[in-house]
């Protein structure tokens, strides 16, 4: 039987992590020869889970037609932030709770997008539809990805759907959330041995909105002097970043998980544009944003609206 692929995207959070395994497990109770692989490495925050709940992280791949000529892709739908040769292999299938866009296929294909805080949310849905009970392991790595996504069920993300969905994984894997969820974070918020290269690519995503190619990196921590504290060195290395992906923006945001507000670094020719858009100023080419903690429903939107 033909192999087929289910991979989040590049860089890879916990949802994506989570949500390539739990899927491919559920495609081969249906039959299918599906494999869970990653397009990065796996974050300190997700191999929290994945040893708590005893998996071993999907093994990393840099192509994917050379093994296989269909994939599935969950968390994530934008080319370019999906497997480098996308465009030779085909996309029989798309799990995703972010806007669509830079996305298109030659063959019809099952696309399932919901505006839900969090992956795990819909393949809960999935698993009910197709009468597959879901193991508690598998439960547990869904739980986290509802932990991580909603920052402990604080983020603007958070929806109803998720929280019904937190409660029944909660009754699969009888795991204490918040408990366990706080342990999970602040191992993903501990930035200790972190290069900055390590922290620009931890969580970074690019994203084209008229034309205007951005890229937004988001690391977690309790204390933000963590990162800012070499803020020097860390444009200098967004600045090469810019120039070798020929980039008009960067933000990198560094959101606190206590508090829950975000200090964004703003670099790249429409800097200020991007700061006017969530009217802040820009103070040595940092602001404050409070009360922001989510890339996908407080920034992309924002800068979406802004940049058109």
């Amino acid at each position: 039987m033909e192999k087929v692929f289910v991979f989040g995207h590049k860089n890879p959070d916990t949802d994506s992590i989570s949500s390539a395994i739990s899927y491919a497990h559920l495609k081969q109770q249906l039959g299918m020869n599906a494999e869970a692989v990653r397009l990065g490495d796996v974050t300190n925050e997700t191999a929290y889970a994945l040893d708590y709940f005893g998996f071993e992280a999907p093994r990393l791949i840099e192509k994917a037609a050379t093994e296989v000529s269909k994939v599935i892709l969950v968390d994530h739908n934008e080319k370019q932030q999906s497997v480098d040769d996308i465009d030779d292999v085909q996309v029989i299938e798309v799990i995703d709770h972010h806007r669509i866009a830079n996305f298109a296929t030659n063959d019809p294909l099952y696309y399932r997008a919901e505006p839900v805080g969090c992956t795990a949310t819909i393949l809960n849905k999935l698993y009910k539809e197709n009468g597959v009970e879901i193991p508690k392991n598998i439960a547990g790595l869904m739980l986290s990805a509802l932990i991580s996504d909603s920052l402990l069920f604080k983020s603007p993300t958070y929806t109803d759907q998720d929280r019904a969905t937190v409660e029944e994984l909660i009754a699969i894997t009888g795991v204490d959330a918040q408990e366990y969820g706080l342990a999970m974070l602040k191992a993903g918020a501990d930035l200790s041995g972190k290069t900055l290269e390590d922290l620009v690519k931890l969580d970074a995503k690019e994203f084209g909105i008229n034309d205007v190619k951005i890229e937004i990196a988001q690391v977690n921590a309790i204390d933000i002097n963590d990162v800012m504290n070499r803020q020097a060195d860390l444009e200098d290395l967004l600045y090469r970043v810019i120039a070798e992906k020929g980039l008009d923006l960067f933000l990198f945001v560094v959101t606190d998980i206590l508090n829950n507000d975000s200090i964004v670094l703003a670099l790249g020719k429409e800097a200020e544009r991007a700061s006017a858009a969530f009217n802040v100023t820009l103070v040595n080419n940092t602001a404050t944003l409070k009360g922001v903690v989510s890339r996908k429903m407080q920034i992309v939107p924002v800068l979406t609206e802004a940049l058109k």
